[in-house]
């Protein structure tokens, strides 16, 4: 059989692709080597996969701080409103949760990956699964057959590589794509975990006091070596028994991974604002006045309401203070302690968790040797990259997906025209 594209991967990306090209009129084979295909989908979003993200396009650019701007002339030709309508017609009706955040109405990611399969099908896409590619063959700078592990040695012009990255590796993102990119003379950026629990060796984290307790819009921040902010991000967050995670955790890893880089630390600050909408010195004359009103109540009681009982307690006592110490008792010092932690409790971090257990892989394919309006190799006549392999990498909140996506639908459309 001749193929006008091949897609090696069936995540998101690859399955885009493989759509968009054989809409094209091209006829397409879809590799995979896993048993079955779109695994990292029917897993995204909690088993609900968020499929995209409504915000405006510049909004979403600003959610994808790994070379998110090298999307704008994708976005042109195919966005976040296009994957809308595109799984509309599938009959994927969608809904809008908070912050743009796009979810089938079904709340099943297997939804969104029938509707795909489905489509492959009625394209006549031909499909091999349990495949797994040895390499992809180029001659004189041109894209010439795709080898698999097997031996077999399928021809083919243009081929389309969406194997993903280096995270979730049993949905089988196992870095493979990196060194086909190689052998075409591309330029794989370091790979680094994104979106991934921090871990602590703080004796708190490693007694595990906290272990379990969330915090609800706080603002987590990392700070340099230097005293000066990073990044901030207000989310919840989580303390675990090696760390924190949740969103903000998440959102603030890749700052502590490139932070201890730049300033070849093993440890990095990192900061809680338990109370981002208020300022601390109105605060503390508010507690102040507080006191003067009921002096005999005890400070806990005083402060209660404004985080949750285990954390108030955890800082009253690291600044020594009896939680039932009448409030009027106490110095102005020590109340002013209690709410610098309150607006600023710093700890020491000491990395991330492995990329393996990353949800989003930074790094990649240069996107400088990527033609950004049809994610074509500037190297390598007929080959294409989409999806998690290309250094581009967003937060968690359906960011990562319309990336891939976009990417692949371009790649797949692109491929095929040059083809046809």
């Amino acid at each position: 059989m001749n193929y006008d594209v091949i897609v090696i991967g069936g995540g998101p990306s690859g399955l885009m692709a493989a759509i968009g090209a054989a809409e094209e009129g091209g006829k397409v084979l879809l590799l995979d080597k896993g048993d079955k295909l779109g695994r990292k989908l029917a897993i995204s979003g909690g088993g609900r996969c968020n499929v995209t993200n409504r915000l405006p396009v510049d909004e979403i650019v600003k959610h994808i701080p790994g070379n998110g701007r090298f999307l704008y002339s994708a976005f042109s030709i195919f966005n976040n409103e296009d994957i809308i309508s595109f799984f509309e017609k599938l009959g994927v009706h969608l809904k809008e949760e908070d912050h743009g955040r796009m979810f089938p109405v079904s709340d099943k990611a297997q939804s969104v990956v029938d509707a795909l399969l489905r489509r492959l099908k009625e394209l006549q896409v031909d499909i091999r699964i349990n495949t797994p590619v040895q390499t992809v063959q180029y001659e004189n700078g041109q894209t010439a057959a795709v080898i698999l592990q097997t031996g077999e040695v399928i021809p083919v012009k243009h081929v389309v590589i969406a194997v993903g990255g280096k995270s979730v590796p049993h949905t089988g993102s196992t870095g493979d794509g990196y060194a086909w990119a190689e052998a075409a003379g591309h330029t794989i950026t370091e790979l680094f975990p994104t979106e991934v629990p921090i871990t602590s060796n703080e004796p708190f984290i490693q007694d595990r006091s906290l272990q379990g307790l969330s915090l609800r819009n706080v603002a987590l921040s990392v700070v340099d070596p230097k005293g000066k902010l990073v990044k901030t991000h207000v989310m919840d967050m989580i303390f675990t028994h090696f760390g924190i995670s949740g969103p903000a955790a998440l959102r603030c890893s890749q700052y502590v991974v490139k932070t201890m880089k730049k300033f070849q630390t093993k440890t990095v600050m990192m900061r809680i604002d338990a109370l981002p909408e208020e300022k601390e010195e109105p605060l503390f004359q508010r507690i102040i006045q507080q006191i003067k009103n009921e002096p005999k109540k005890g400070i806990k009681n005083v402060l209660k309401g404004h985080v949750p009982e285990r954390y108030l307690l955890f800082l009253l006592e690291k600044n020594n203070i009896d939680p039932a110490h009448a409030a009027g008792q106490l110095s102005a010092e020590s109340i002013r302690s209690i709410i610098k932690d309150l607006k600023g409790f710093s700890f020491t971090v000491n990395g991330t968790q492995s990329l393996e257990k990353a949800f989003v892989t930074g790094g990649g394919v240069s996107v400088k040797e990527i033609s950004p309006k049809e994610m074509a190799s500037k190297l390598m006549n007929g080959l294409y990259f989409c999806g998690e392999i290309l250094d581009i990498h967003g937060y968690t909140g359906g960011y990562n997906i319309t990336a891939a996506l976009v990417t692949g639908r371009i790649a797949g459309t692109s491929a095929a025209r040059y083809a046809k």
